[in-house]
């Protein structure tokens, strides 16, 4: 019987600690080439219409994940499908909102937890969306913060958000009057925007900073200036084929010097021990993240399996044979 779990019920099970330890495990599973990925692909209509698509399997533990979304009058819509390929069944349709955003900061809260300077404290968001709030939330969950930084065009939306995730964290969270003022100084950035146009810039980054840059996902959009993406001594990405398909901030980055991309390391090696992260506490490493189906996958797999022991969610009754 598949099951229909909703967004209500992605919220009541879907923990930050739950999504961390789930992208976690489900990168070293695709360091050792347990688990495949396809790429997201998209059907561009007029209008500015799109729908997309992206999958992953998980051939230890035999099961397969789809995510789909369309975009349509400024709506997104997400479902993700989890699929049992033991007995071939459709086991979930999950509401995929929430899903998406915890599992984005979560991959943003692995990725800092490996790249980020251990005594790194100081943090600073540009965005102050859905997106922003999960980045945040993370990156508090692997690093012992003590200020953060929030910057985005609209002064009520980063005063709000001040006040709300310092209330949700207990971290002094305070508004910056520009994306200069957030970022400089800080020992993380994360840049969660919905901008074609650069936000964060070379010349505001210190010494040592970690970069999560997860806002922009088609090539001919970026939120890092060439300085800023020239700067980092370290790039890794979740997907090299995928970035190279839709990272602008590193299609355009990298134009003029197109060897840098041999340099480039997928996360899921670095937390398999596969390959290098940090080596020095001054070095600036950069996560571009585009969001791959793998996390989508752990993510639904871990809702599944919580959804399921608490009795939530609503049998769908599909295949029945005809009376």
């Amino acid at each position: 019987m598949t099951l229909h779990i909703s967004e209500a019920d992605v919220r009541a099970v879907f923990t930050m600690p739950m999504a961390i330890e789930a992208v976690e495990e489900i990168s070293r599973k695709q360091a050792v080439g347990e688990v495949e990925i396809h790429p997201r692909r998209r059907f561009e209509f007029t209008g500015g219409r799109f729908f997309h698509h992206m999958g992953a399997a998980d051939y230890a533990a035999n099961l397969v994940a789809t995510k789909q979304y369309t975009y349509v009058n400024g709506r997104l819509i997400f479902v993700v499908s989890l699929y049992s390929m033991e007995t071939g069944e459709l086991l979930a349709l999950i509401e995929g909102d929430f899903l998406g955003q915890r599992r984005t900061g979560a991959a943003s809260g692995v990725a800092t937890k490996y790249l980020a300077r251990i005594e790194a404290k100081s943090a600073a968001i540009i965005g102050t969306g859905g997106q922003a709030r999960t980045q945040l939330e993370a990156i508090a969950a692997v690093r012992r913060l003590d200020s953060v930084r929030v910057y985005s065009r609209d002064s009520a939306h980063r005063e709000g958000f001040a006040r709300e995730m310092s209330d949700l964290l207990k971290i002094p969270v305070r508004p910056a009057a520009n994306s200069s003022e957030a970022s400089s100084g800080a020992d993380i950035v994360c840049t969660a925007t919905t901008s074609g146009k650069p936000v964060l810039f070379g010349e505001n980054l210190a010494k040592g900073v970690h970069i999560n840059a997860i806002g922009a996902n088609h090539m001919r959009k970026r939120e890092l200036d060439d300085a800023a993406v020239l700067k980092a001594d370290v790039v890794v990405v979740d997907s090299i084929e995928q970035s190279k398909q839709e990272a602008g901030d590193l299609v355009l980055g990298f134009a003029s010097n197109l060897a840098r991309w041999d340099r480039v390391s997928e996360l899921a090696r670095i937390v398999g021990g596969k390959a290098k992260g940090r080596t020095l506490d001054s070095q600036v490493t950069l996560f571009k993240s585009n969001g791959i189906a793998a996390w989508d996958l752990a993510a639904a797999v871990r809702v599944y399996a919580e959804v399921t022991r608490l009795k939530l969610g609503r049998p769908l009754p599909l295949w029945q044979p005809a009376s």
